[in-house]
């Protein structure tokens, strides 16, 4: 039995892990869960589970549920703290921090000073403060395990393998919701039109950042701290089936590919479970005589000029990947409330990272001062 703390229970990857943890019930426990505005999901979970410890985001939230449940053993508790609280709890055995933005940073270092095993599918934590993130994660002994489809297939493909004999990591990417678009075409496309993805079910932010490629470009981000590996031995094919999750190219001209049908039960579920696997009961296998061919094309950089930026902030180091998200992160909640055509989320990304003076090998504090000044020149000029 590994009991199992979740920041981001009402979010896309928060459901497929609550699924997971609900098929089966003699291996996983919920025992700490954190959501944000949705607390309709907090009542459907406490029917279901019995937790020791909740987070809301808000202290409104937090008054109502502590008096509507004060005959149960819960502790209650809301905030930044409150997603701390969470991480940390005593009874947890593998943190899975599926929460949106830079606000799943602090909450996993926690973690990571008690040791813990962390199934980590917020991508802020590693873009923004990677060296930070994984230094720690050395000191304090802990084991992080990705979640995201691509970098539990690089974590598979690499099993039994040599560091050493590693050439390169090869990305798959999808395109996304316009990827057979022009940047002519771009222009005046809808939120509904950006939202609609041809392989995956996702939040909405993350599935902006697939129609734009800042996905990829943080997933490469990403790749880089997990895998150790240069920007240079990372590359990122499109590949519209979303088969082959991705790859690991070895230095005797080798590739080792993971593959699997579109679902993000199977890496949640291979991170809860690692080194070991279980059955996924309500999975589609893969059948390769109704796949029939797999197409690959290289990856257009002025085509989608957020998977360049990624590069370029991920190279210069230091600040600038800080900047990245925190400027991409309010561009696509301007986006997605109508305040900005889609290629503006582009232009506002390279004003924010034109401007900003880098600063190498950033403290915490430094990144939070950097991401909360990011943000502020951003809604300027929304303003």
């Amino acid at each position: 039995m590994r009991n199992i703390s979740l920041l981001g229970a009402s979010g896309s990857i928060g459901i497929q892990t609550i699924d997971v943890i609900r098929q089966h019930p003699e291996h996983f426990q919920l025992v700490a869960f954190s959501v944000g505005k949705n607390i309709e999901i907090v009542h459907e979970l406490l029917n279901e589970f019995t937790p020791k410890i909740i987070s809301v985001q808000s202290r409104n939230d937090y008054e109502t549920l502590k008096f509507q449940y004060a005959a149960k053993n819960i502790r209650f508790v809301y905030g930044e703290e409150g997603l701390i609280e969470v991480a940390v709890a005593q009874e947890a055995d593998v943190l899975v921090n599926a929460v949106m933005g830079s606000v799943g940073l602090e909450p996993t270092l926690h973690a990571i000073e008690l040791g813990r095993v962390i199934a980590l599918a917020n991508k802020e934590t590693l873009v923004t403060a990677g060296h930070i993130v994984m230094e720690a994660a050395k000191k304090y002994n802990a084991t992080i395990l990705p979640v995201d489809s691509e970098h539990s297939a690089i974590f598979q493909c690499l099993q039994g393998e040599k560091e050493k004999n590693v050439q390169s990591i090869i990305l798959t990417a999808s395109g996304g919701s316009f990827r057979d678009k022009s940047r002519e075409d771009l222009k005046g496309v809808t939120r509904n039109e950006a939202l609609n993805h041809p392989n995956w079910s996702m939040g909405a932010k993350i599935t902006i950042d697939s129609a734009t490629m800042m996905n990829k470009g943080l997933e490469v981000i990403e790749a880089h701290w997990l895998f150790n590996t240069s920007y240079e031995n990372i590359q990122v094919v499109l590949h519209r089936e979303s088969v082959i999750h991705s790859m690991i190219e070895f230095h005797d001209t080798s590739v080792i590919a993971q593959l699997g049908t579109p679902d993000m039960r199977v890496p949640i579920q291979y991170a809860l479970t690692f080194p070991d696997r279980l059955p996924h009961p309500t999975g589609k296998r893969l059948n390769f005589t109704e796949i029939g061919k797999l197409h690959f094309e290289k990856m257009d950089f002025n085509r989608f000029l957020c998977l360049q930026y990624a590069f370029d902030a991920g190279k210069a180091g230091g600040t600038m990947p800080t900047v990245l998200n925190a400027s991409n992160e309010v561009a696509v909640e301007a986006f997605l409330t109508g305040k900005i055509d889609f290629l503006t989320i582009e232009q506002l990304i390279e004003s924010a990272m034109a401007r900003h003076s880098l600063q190498i090998n950033p403290d915490l504090y430094t990144i939070k001062e950097v991401d909360k000044e990011t943000r502020q020149f951003v809604r300027s000029l929304l303003d």
